[in-house]
């Protein structure tokens, strides 16, 4: 899980961290999306009250937040590449030795977005969270 945060990347922490009150450095953006991947107890503190955290934050940014379960390993890739896509729905995940692939089915095209912008994405947060490649078929 090492990636390089940018000074935006480090803007958006730092307000999640003011908001929230929640430290976290994960932090990516797919789908026009901003993504925060906090450990799995504390996803309901940093949503806050019927959401009130995530609208606060989304007013202020102006652009979709979306807050994340932290992966604890090859088992939860499922979970979370669902949880990335969503409301985007695939068929099926596998995992082999070194690659992720995903049955994209009628939604393949979803998954893979206009020139090839989402599954690049994809690719990068899949290499930076499990060091594996990824592909849809």
């Amino acid at each position: 899980m090492a990636n390089t945060i940018n000074m935006q990347d480090m803007r958006y922490l730092n307000l999640f961290e003011k908001i929230m009150k929640i430290r976290t450095r994960f932090c990516f953006k797919y789908n026009e999306t901003i993504v925060f991947c906090v450990p799995k107890h504390l996803v309901y503190k940093a949503v806050g009250p019927e959401a009130r955290n995530i609208r606060r934050m989304s007013q202020i940014l102006r652009k979709r937040i979306k807050v994340i379960a932290v992966p604890e390993g090859s088992k939860d890739v499922k979970v979370f590449v669902s949880a990335v896509v969503s409301p985007t729905k695939f068929k099926g995940i596998e995992i082999k030795d070194n690659e992720i692939i995903i049955s994209g089915g009628s939604n393949k095209a979803a998954l893979i977005g206009r020139n090839k912008r989402r599954l690049a994405e994809m690719q990068e947060i899949v290499k930076n969270f499990f060091g594996k490649d990824f592909r849809i078929v």
